[in-house]
């Protein structure tokens, strides 16, 4: 099977032959390794050095200099508003203690569709109202997208069900 071992990001994609593309929403974007299929049927496998966000418009180059081109799939998300700046900040930072990826913009900001979420958001006086399209979550402090440790017993977990309670990290 033919390796696709590099990612041109796109603003750096130049000349190549384009062959196929693939289509994946956010959380298949974050790879290192995995055998794909491209939409036109080309089987290849995605052989990077070390984990890369492939973000819309990237491509990956197989060995043979012929190229992928990355699509950030559409996702069913919610886009949460609110009606003052701090008001913003408010539902940004309990969205964050939740642990919960988010795309945040200048005035709105997108997280995975939730109806218990949504519910906390329309509490605290904003929007979340339903959208369909790509979702480019933060990094964070931890690119890398693992979870940490902070008295759960080492496992990674979501508050986003309901669950809130005071931790520290240090």
């Amino acid at each position: 099977m033919i390796r696709a071992t590099r990612v041109i990001r796109r603003d750096a994609l130049g000349s190549g032959e384009i062959v196929d593309r693939i289509v994946l929403d956010s959380g298949d974007r974050h790879r290192r390794r995995m055998a794909m299929r491209g939409v036109g049927g080309l089987a290849f496998l995605l052989d990077l050095p070390e984990p890369a966000v492939l973000d819309d418009g990237d491509a990956l180059r197989l060995e043979d200099g012929r190229l992928i081109w990355v699509e950030a799939a559409p996702e069913r998300l919610l886009e949460i508003r609110a009606p003052t700046d701090r008001a913003l900040k408010r539902l940004i930072w309990h969205i964050g203690n939740r642990h919960i990826p988010a795309e945040i913009g200048t005035d709105a900001l997108w997280i995975a569709h939730d109806h218990v979420l949504a519910a906390m958001v329309e509490g605290l006086g904003g929007t979340a109202t339903p959208v369909e399209r790509p979702f480019r979550p933060e990094g964070g402090a931890y690119a890398g997208g693992h979870a940490h440790d902070h008295g759960h017993g080492g496992h990674g977990h979501h508050h986003h069900d309901g669950h809130s309670h005071d931790h520290s990290h240090g």
